[in-house]
């Protein structure tokens, strides 16, 4: 597995060494498609230039700061080295261990990017690190700790994940908003005993097995069934017109009671998949 940074995992006087490897694709968060922006006229890419419309040229890469705005129009101009200083030149290349809490703790909406630790090539280099997937796996802890990457600051949470320890990039605590508007709306209002039981009765229901074979998309599907019959020069069917759902209702009860038939009933069977055209030969230009 390839990694992207190597150093060691510390806590205590115990140093185990570890690699960072990503544990998604780099385009995980977009599409699994990437456009360029096109002339229409000849497919010609277009370039983005850097343009100052005072001066109505082009700017050479050592003309241009970067600039923070402080209010409408009024720019505090920040030199690269200056950034360069604040940032930690850090050669000890180490994530370092502060404390060990309890996984419920940490929400995942404190978590951003994972990352899988893979341990050293030599069987005593593997020894610590079992030791402590199996100690955090069998107390259900995680590990909280930082680490410097690329001379900055990173915050990070290490966990447990089946015969491996993933590192998850951890938010700041300015960076996520706070939930109290929501929290004190939904405290003022009340649930009825028979909507709750009719609400468990749907989960029920509904309940199933979570299999990450079926994390699927059906827009990255449609999109490359798309390109991939442009490239070959076929013609689509257009998409089938959208089923008119029904008008929720305005009775909660009832809804309930409805949604309970419905998940009794099953998941409804997927539509059968449209037979893929002939390919259509392109006519040649003479």
């Amino acid at each position: 597995m390839r990694t992207t940074w190597n150093g060691s995992l510390t806590f205590g006087l115990v140093s185990i060494p570890v690699g960072l490897a990503p544990a998604t694709k780099p385009a995980a968060r977009q599409s699994d498609v990437s456009f360029r922006l096109l002339h229409r006229e000849d497919l010609t890419p277009i370039k983005q230039k850097r343009w100052c419309p005072e001066h109505d040229r082009e700017l050479a890469p050592d003309e241009i700061v970067k600039g923070w705005e402080a209010s409408k129009g009024h720019f505090v101009v920040v030199e690269d080295a200056e950034l360069e200083a604040l940032e930690k030149h850090d050669d000890s290349r180490s994530i370092e261990i502060s404390q060990f809490v309890d996984l419920e703790q940490v929400d995942p909406i404190w978590r951003d990017r994972v990352y899988f630790l893979v341990p050293g090539g030599t069987a005593a280099q593997r020894r610590p690190y079992k030791l402590l997937l199996e100690a955090m796996r069998d107390t259900g802890t995680g590990a909280l700790g930082r680490f410097v990457r690329s001379g900055r600051e990173s915050l990070c949470l290490v966990r447990a994940r089946g015969e491996a320890l993933v590192l998850e990039t951890l938010y700041l605590s300015e960076d996520v908003y706070s939930d109290a508007e929501i929290t004190e709306a939904v405290e003022e209002t009340e649930v009825k005993p028979p909507e709750l039981e009719l609400a468990h009765q749907i989960i029920d229901g509904l309940a199933g097995t979570f299999d990450p074979a079926e994390l699927t998309s059906s827009y990255r599907a449609s999109l490359r069934t798309l390109l991939e019959a442009k490239l070959a020069g076929q013609e689509l069917p257009p998409p089938p017109e959208p089923e008119v759902q029904a008008a929720p209702s305005g009775d909660l009860l009832a809804a309930l009671k409805a949604s309970v038939e419905a998940a009794k009933a099953g998941p409804a069977k997927p539509a059968a998949k449209a037979r893929k055209p002939a390919a259509k030969s392109r006519a040649k230009a003479k």
